[in-house]
């Protein structure tokens, strides 16, 4: 519809963009001229042109309000939809180690729970916790070490 078009076409196109319509602009266009048909059959059109221009920008502008008022309509097979949280059972899992490794951890000694906490939470090094805690840091090493294998031995299998 856009090859060597009557000139009005190229107006109502230029006035419906103008107003915001850059989609759908010939569906408008053609609807105005289906109208303007019709309506001839019945009544004479003494400013075709202006009829269809009119016809045009109501027929935008309804389109524009029923898409505000109601969505724009999506196809489905064109909708691609992706669920990327994780599986309910993976979740459930999760929650059930993680109540399991606070029951280890609370039946690690305060000590070694604090030492171990502090280096894998909080990010402190050795020297870090040997100084708050007074101790040297072989001794932070073996707390931290065995604190682990104990972890480990009572995680198994979670």
């Amino acid at each position: 519809m856009k090859k060597n078009l009557p000139p009005i076409f190229s107006r109502i196109r230029s006035a419906l963009k103008r107003r915001g319509a850059t989609q759908d602009t010939d569906d408008y266009i053609q609807e105005a001229w289906a109208r303007l048909a019709s309506y001839e059959r019945e009544q004479v059109v003494l400013e075709p042109e202006a009829f269809l221009m009119k016809t045009a920008i109501n027929l935008s502008i309804d389109a524009h309000r029923s898409r505000v008022v109601h969505g724009e309509q999506v196809v489905l097979e064109e909708v691609v939809l992706v669920d990327d949280s994780p599986p309910v059972e993976s979740i459930v899992l999760s929650r059930e180690r993680m109540v399991r490794l606070e029951q280890c951890l609370a039946r690690l000694g305060e000590k070694p729970r604090d030492m171990f906490m502090a280096h894998r939470l909080d990010g402190l090094t050795y020297r870090e916790i040997a100084d708050q805690h007074g101790l040297s840091i072989s001794t932070v090493e073996k707390h931290i070490a065995k604190a682990t294998l104990q972890l480990i031995t009572w995680m198994e299998g979670w």
